[in-house]
């Protein structure tokens, strides 16, 4: 028998335990997932925001994974300094594979960035998906102006939960209490801020679409900004796949060009009743080619931000153009990217904030680790989508399953690596405790009138865990 133990589980986890329990080439693969966290999914439950609900589905082709006979999930197991140690893991099974994600924003590196009301984007999405590390005070939401800095799906996400009517998002597993807020919001205006162009925007025509339809939400388009953007400047550029770029830069892609066409049409007609449902309520204004150099500051709070205007430098990046703009907000998130997060007993590349590794085998010294793996973000970086981690997880159990010959037998055979847990002091959520999580959120959201709503705290999952009953909302 070969064990292994697989730290994280959300997709890059799964899809390695997936991998792991789906091949043929060595018999008898048991895999244990250990989680931080009581519930499993990762970022598919703590980061998809709620109203997108078809890619939340994806709950339950990982949960089909969960509950293969030879995967166990084992939740509310630590790995680190807050846990078990790696070397102590190594100890238990043949291979332990490291799927922790970028658990971290990136900084702006900017004066200002620590004033109250400004919070990274991570921190909004934790507190609308009921994390249960967010912040006890959550979000007031009582200034008219949010601004928010990024042009990735990530600041698609939280401008389209500040704007639209908080009571759509009534029939999802958003907490309760910050549905209240949301209902209660006072903001009026979010500009979205990035610096560079629409087609170096990372976000989707589909997340850039659903701003659109809001109900009572206009969405303003400067079209002297998007006028800077090659793909813009030139008439033919957002048709024709084949017109020149500069040298050295490749040419927009077509899902760029459908993001300048979209945003162009927005500008055209100048979005002054954008979205169904009468009179807008909120205004979306789409800012491009600004960079933030300073949250400005009144009364010891983010009273704005300033940004340095950029203009194309023809290379494919942007300068700056010397001129500034100072744009008012009593909130701001950043949402400029993840990062990872050295994990103690592991090394770490501070520069690309990952896992040095060889096709998913952990570097030591630039040596092979054996029985030691990553696979996921803290691998390759925060790129790609939720698709990306199956190749980059089929990649590191192909590594995994090469060195098979040199695992076997690491591990003690009579050691019950769920035992040794708790041993060490740990209190293992097994399937069934999430199960009992799973019917205490049923009944919190029959209890609100509501369907299904997430346990928003620790005590309240744990309490769940081990009860099935209720927990306050």
């Amino acid at each position: 028998m070969l064990r292994v133990a697989v730290v994280g589980s959300g997709p890059s986890g799964v899809y390695t335990a997936q991998a792991l329990v789906a091949q043929d080439r060595v018999p008898d693969v048991r895999v244990h997932v250990l989680d931080r966290l009581p519930c499993p999914y990762g970022l598919v439950r703590y980061g998809v925001a709620p109203d997108h609900e078809k890619i939340k589905s994806l709950q339950n082709s990982l949960r089909t994974v969960l509950e293969h006979e030879r995967t166990t999930f084992l939740g509310n197991v630590a790995v680190g300094s807050d846990g078990i140690p790696p070397e102590r893991l190594g100890e238990l099974y043949d291979a332990v594979v490291y799927c922790v994600g970028a658990a971290t924003d990136r900084p702006l590196g900017i004066p200002g960035e620590e004033l109250p009301g400004s919070f990274s984007a991570t921190e909004f999405v934790s507190w609308y998906s009921a994390h249960p590390d967010a912040a006890a005070g959550g979000f007031a939401l009582r200034a008219l102006s949010v601004v928010v800095i990024g042009a990735g799906n990530v600041a698609v996400d939280v401008t389209r939960i500040l704007a639209r009517n908080a009571q759509d998002l009534r029939p999802t597993d958003v907490p309760h209490g910050a549905l209240g807020t949301l209902s209660g919001s006072r903001v009026r205006e979010i500009h979205m801020a990035g610096r560079r162009g629409p087609s170096q925007a990372r976000f989707t025509t589909k997340e850039l679409r659903e701003l659109g339809g809001l109900p009572r939400v206009r969405v303003v388009v400067d079209e002297a900004e998007l006028s800077l953007d090659p793909a813009y400047a030139d008439p033919s550029a957002h048709l024709s796949p084949t017109v020149s770029s500069p040298p050295n830069v490749p040419p927009p892609t077509a899902a760029a060009r459908r993001n300048v066409e979209v945003l162009r049409g927005w500008a055209a007609a100048g979005r002054e009743g954008a979205g169904p449902g009468g009179p807008p309520v909120r205004t979306v204004r789409l800012r491009f080619f600004l960079r933030p150099v300073e949250l400005l500051e009144r009364d010891g709070r983010v009273a704005g931000v300033r940004f340095a205007r950029t203009v194309p430098d023809g290379s494919g990046g942007v300068r700056d153009a010397g001129t500034y703009e100072d744009i008012g907000a009593g909130l701001v998130l950043r949402a400029v990217g993840y990062r990872g997060i050295p994990l103690p007993g592991l090394p770490f590349d501070p520069v690309r904030g990952t896992v040095p590794h060889l096709a998913g085998r952990v570097l030591r010294d630039g040596v092979p680790s054996p029985g030691e793996y990553v696979a996921g973000w803290i691998k390759r970086g925060p790129t790609g989508v939720i698709g990306s981690n199956r190749s980059c997880a089929k990649e590191t159990v192909a590594s995994l399953l090469d060195d098979a010959p040199l695992l076997a037998g690491r591990r003690s055979a009579s050691t019950d690596p769920v035992a040794a847990l708790r041993a060490y002091g740990l209190s293992p959520v097994e399937w069934d405790g999430w199960l009992s999580i799973e019917r205490a959120e049923a009944a919190l959201g029959r209890s609100l009138g509501r369907e299904r709503v997430k346990i928003p705290d620790w005590a309240g999952l744990l309490s769940a865990a081990r009860s099935g009953g209720p927990a306050g909302a």
